[in-house]
C-alpha cells in the first residue's frame, strides 16, 4: 500500500478527516496519480484500525471535493479531472473567432486538454420570461435553442444552453448542429451583428439530478453557473448563454483595470 500518514490521536480532527487529509496529500504530491485506485476499504481499515464507516466517510469527503470517483465493482479512483482556466477578459476575443476557434476550444487547448462537444440539440421554442428579459424581447417570442455538453480529455465538464432570437439565427448555420469555424459568435457577426460587450452573472449551487447525471458528478459536488448575455455594437442583446460547470474542473480568472 502507498505511504500514508498515521492517525494523530492528539489532533482535534476526527479520524475520518485525518484519513481524508492523508489521502488528499497523497494525491496532491503524486503518490496517487490520475486514474490510480485508492487502497481498498479493507486495507484502510486495517492500516488505521478504524471502523469501515470511518473509512467510507473519509472517501466521501474526497468524492465531495471532486478528487475521486467510484466505479462500481472496481473501486475508487483518482479523478483525472482537467482544470480549465477560464480567462474572462480574453475568452471571447475576436482573434479566436478569426482563427476559427470557439471560446471553450481555445481555453482547453491553451492548458493542454483535448476539447470536445457532444449531446448537441438544436431546436426553436418560445422563450421563457427570464431569458426574454435579458434579450429584450417578449416572453413567448421564438428563439433558437442550442444545448450541448463540453468535454475535456473526454470527461464532461460543462453544459451550455444558448438562446438566440430566431430573427437573428434563421438562415444561418446557428440552426445547424455544426455552426462552423468560430461558433455562434462568428455566425452572428457575419449576419451583421459585430459583438461589442458581454455581461456575465456567476453563481455557485448544488446541481439538479439531471445536471449531476450529465456532468457525472458524485453526491455533494457543487457546480458553477455563468449566465452570459452578448450585445452587438448597437446595444442589442443577440444571445443568452446559460452554462453549468463542474466546479472542480474550472478556475475562473478575471483581469480588469483598477479604476
Amino acid at each position: 500500500m502507498i505511504q500514508l500518514d498515521q492517525l494523530d490521536r492528539s489532533d482535534d480532527r476526527s479520524p475520518y478527516l485525518q484519513i481524508a487529509a492523508a489521502l488528499r496529500e497523497a494525491i496532491n504530491v503524486g503518490r496517487l496519480g490520475p486514474g490510480d485506485r485508492l487502497p481498498s476499504e479493507s486495507e484502510l481499515t486495517g492500516f488505521y484500525g478504524v471502523a469501515r464507516m470511518t473509512v467510507r466517510q473519509a472517501i466521501q469527503e474526497l468524492k465531495t471535493e471532486g478528487l475521486v470517483m467510484a466505479e462500481h465493482g472496481r473501486g475508487v479512483f483518482v479523478r483525472s479531472a482537467p482544470v480549465v482556466r477560464r480567462l474572462a477578459s480574453e475568452r471571447f476575443a475576436r482573434q479566436h473567432r478569426d482563427r476559427g476557434k470557439a471560446a471553450f476550444l481555445a481555453e482547453a487547448e491553451k492548458v493542454g486538454y483535448q476539447a470536445g462537444v457532444d449531446s448537441i440539440r438544436v431546436h426553436e421554442a418560445p422563450v421563457a420570461a427570464d431569458v426574454a428579459e435579458r434579450l429584450g424581447i417578449k416572453a413567448g417570442d421564438p428563439v433558437v435553442v442550442r444545448e450541448r455538453r463540453y468535454l475535456a480529455n473526454g470527461e464532461p465538464v460543462e453544459t451550455a444552453t444558448s438562446y438566440i432570437p430566431a430573427e437573428f439565427a434563421r438562415g444561418t448555420a446557428i440552426t445547424e448542429n455544426d455552426t462552423g469555424p468560430g461558433g455562434i459568435y462568428a455566425r452572428l457577426e457575419e449576419a451583421g451583428h459585430p459583438l461589442a460587450r458581454f455581461v456575465e452573472e456567476v453563481a455557485a449551487r448544488m446541481p439538479t439530478p439531471a445536471e449531476r447525471r450529465a456532468l457525472q458528478l458524485g453526491p455533494g459536488v457543487p457546480v458553477l453557473t455563468v449566465v452570459r448575455t452578448a450585445f452587438d455594437e448597437q446595444g442589442v442583446a443577440v444571445e443568452v448563454c446559460d452554462t453549468v460547470k463542474a466546479a472542480y474542473a474550472y478556475v475562473l480568472e478575471y483581469d480588469f483595470p483598477a479604476r
